[in-house]
């Protein structure tokens, strides 16, 4: 009976020795797997080169924003398919404590142009829309000073400020609250100055008269059309169209005048709700970051290569005054596409626009080339907002340059040594 206990333990002992040892084998470090590290994509080892780019981008614009005394404001810069730099500066009215984030609406004023040229592409994708379509096919009411213009307006005209009119047409009665239908019934008074197609004039209520033929062609109005197509699929989930959703959201930038050292915040203002496609949206700056990751996206194009084509060819050359571009090296060449400002800037074709709106200013530019894209957005206007951009491409390109040389180089002297060891 002794001898049986005995040979149990020695076998409970044998399978407890067992247990441990292979416990330690398959713990030990010597032959774990682990799994082979992540292999950074193409445009990530990229983003990691432009480190010392973006950090001093960023100290730059921080001390011109406090500098210039500005209260609040917020900067995005996208790479291809990632956010390079997102940052938010100050505050959402001067003398409080309510930072502004990355979900901080602002008005983007004129910027709204590009967001309705995007959408323009969109439709015009779905057939919904025809850039050539002449106005009087879907409004036959429609009138003009003269039955020429009037006959050959064509959507493609109002998208690119090319209607003939005379610049800023009634943007007295748009500033004076005068209803858009109201507007509308009087632009058979307005001033023109040329045949369609044939000057450049900047407008806001002929361009947003895309508003009123999508109504007729999709009973849906701008505001119904821009969140379906656009701000919900790409998550702007902060952006809108009108005063009460801009009033009513408790995260808001609030306008500010004055100059260096001294904002002072000033009342909320509804001018340009009735254009709302010319310069009537919201946005922060996590919305914005979006909508420009959507047009940089390789894999999955929000537009095809033949509408964005179209978007983004220049359509009439811009005479601008000298000082819109002051802040830029050179620009060879200023034009207008549908919806964007088209300019040549170091060999390069940039989309930009600007927007202005009392208290507020919005850039944004995208260079599709090298798959870079950057907004700013301010409630203190100033020059800031004129420098951020150029600033930022100026570095950029000559980081890309610098780039390319210096694989050249590498090629040349790799050839050069072919050439000797032969």
């Amino acid at each position: 009976m002794k001898k049986q206990r005995f040979f149990a333990l020695l076998v409970f002992l044998f399978f407890v020795l067992l247990t441990t040892t292979n416990q330690r084998i398959s713990s030990s470090p010597d032959i774990y797997y682990e799994p082979p590290e992540k292999q950074l994509l193409q445009s990530e080892k990229e983003l990691l080169e432009m480190e010392g780019l973006l950090g001093e981008y960023e100290t730059w614009l921080t001390e011109q924003i406090s500098e210039s005394g500005t209260v609040g404001a917020a900067i995005a810069i996208i790479y291809k398919d990632q956010i390079a730099l997102l940052k938010c500066f100050g505050t959402q009215k001067a003398g409080t404590a309510d930072s502004i984030d990355e979900h901080t609406i602002f008005r983007l004023a004129s910027v709204s142009k590009p967001v309705t040229g995007v959408l323009s592409g969109i439709l015009a994708q779905e057939k919904v829309l025809d850039f050539d379509e002449r106005v009087t096919e879907t409004l036959p009411d429609f009138r003009l000073a003269n039955s020429g213009s009037t006959s050959h307006l064509t959507i493609r005209n109002l998208l690119s400020h090319t209607t003939g009119l005379v610049p800023h047409a009634y943007d007295d009665l748009v500033e004076g609250h005068v209803p858009f239908g109201t507007i509308y019934s009087r632009l058979k008074q307005a001033g023109i100055s040329a045949p369609p197609g044939q000057i450049y004039g900047y407008q806001n209520v002929m361009f947003s008269l895309v508003d009123t033929i999508l109504a007729v062609k999709t009973s849906k109005n701008y505001r119904e059309l821009v969140k379906e197509k656009l701000f919900d699929p790409l998550g702007m989930n902060d952006a809108s169209t009108d005063f009460q959703s801009f009033r009513d959201n408790p995260n808001k930038a609030y306008p500010h005048s004055g100059g260096k050292g001294y904002y002072r915040p000033i009342r909320l203002n509804d001018r340009y709700y009735s254009t709302s496609p010319a310069a009537g949206i919201n946005a922060s700056i996590s919305d914005m970051a979006q909508f420009l990751l959507a047009l940089l996206d390789e894999e999955k194009p929000l537009l095809s290569e033949e509408i964005s084509k179209t978007l983004f060819e220049p359509q009439i050359v811009t005479h601008l005054r000298s000082g819109y571009f002051r802040y830029w090296d050179r620009v060879d060449s200023k034009n207008y596409g549908l919806g964007w400002r088209l300019v040549d800037y170091k060999n390069r074709n940039i989309a930009y626009h600007g927007g202005y709106v009392h208290g507020y200013k919005a850039e944004i530019a995208l260079c599709q080339k090298d798959g870079i894209g950057i907004v700013y957005l301010t409630n203190s206007p100033n020059s800031v907002a004129s420098q951020s951009i150029p600033v930022f491409l100026n570095a950029f390109f000559d980081h890309k340059d610098n780039k390319t040389i210096m694989a050249e180089t590498e090629i040349s002297t790799e050839e050069h040594l072919k050439i000797l060891g032969s």
